[in-house]
């Protein structure tokens, strides 16, 4: 089975998660025997003819991006598609702000990164950056991440100024977007959404796995929800 997934973002060989995607999905897609080529698609590029020649969504690190806009449809069209969907670090913080304005709807959350005067910053400044940084989450029961890592507590790696902030996260109760990761401090880490074959994003770069040639379990997840959702 040859499937394709669509990298939303802005391509940079700096960038470490860049480098480590392709070589993330390749170890995954080994074991599970599977012909899988990542597409990078950037983000003032998104459109729906482009979005609909893909099996799958990632929505990847290094934000802000060129085009929000672009980020933001491309999230839209997965959830909206039920089209598999990972968004991790940038891709985390904007699958947030796209349910927040169009799903609860306020269409007045912002990104204080690029939004400085926005009167409701979802997304604002960690108050400990985690910029190369590994820390502890604990996975709530019965949500689909925990059931991927089969474990509790999970430690992963950030490269992260900017997340989700937490006194808004009352706002996400009843509805399907769930917050199950959480810090040591109560910081919110994971989301994922019910109702949804697979919407996942994290706050952590699971990509870096790849770096010391570890297969992800998130990422072997994402790519077999790809498959379900073809068969």
């Amino acid at each position: 089975m040859s499937l394709t997934i669509g990298l939303i973002g802005d391509f940079n060989e700096d960038v470490i998660a860049h480098m480590a995607i392709p070589r993330a999905i390749e170890l995954s897609a080994k074991t599970l025997q599977l012909n899988i080529t990542p597409l990078w698609l950037n983000t003032e590029q998104v459109d729906l003819q482009k979005l609909q020649s893909f099996d799958a969504i990632w929505c990847v690190p290094a934000s802000p991006y060129i085009s929000m806009e672009g980020a933001l449809t491309a999230i839209r069209y997965a959830r909206e598609n039920h089209i598999p969907f990972l968004g991790t670090c940038g891709g985390y913080q904007h699958a947030a702000l796209e349910f927040a304005r169009n799903v609860l709807p306020y269409p007045e959350a912002g990104n204080s990164e690029v939004e400085h005067d926005t009167k409701m910053p979802l997304i604002s400044s960690l108050a400990c950056k985690l910029v190369e940084m590994s820390d502890e989450i604990l996975l709530q029961e019965n949500s689909k991440v925990r059931d991927i890592y089969n474990k509790q507590r999970i430690s992963e790696d950030y490269h992260c100024s900017f997340g989700v902030n937490s006194q808004y996260l009352s706002l996400f109760k009843n509805s399907d977007m769930c917050f199950v990761g959480f810090d040591d401090l109560g910081d919110p880490r994971v989301l994922e959404i019910k109702n949804h074959p697979f919407f996942i994003a994290t706050a952590f770069e699971p990509e870096r796995s790849a770096n010391s040639n570890v297969e992800h379990p998130l990422i072997t997840s994402f790519l077999k929800a790809i498959v379900n959702s073809k068969t």
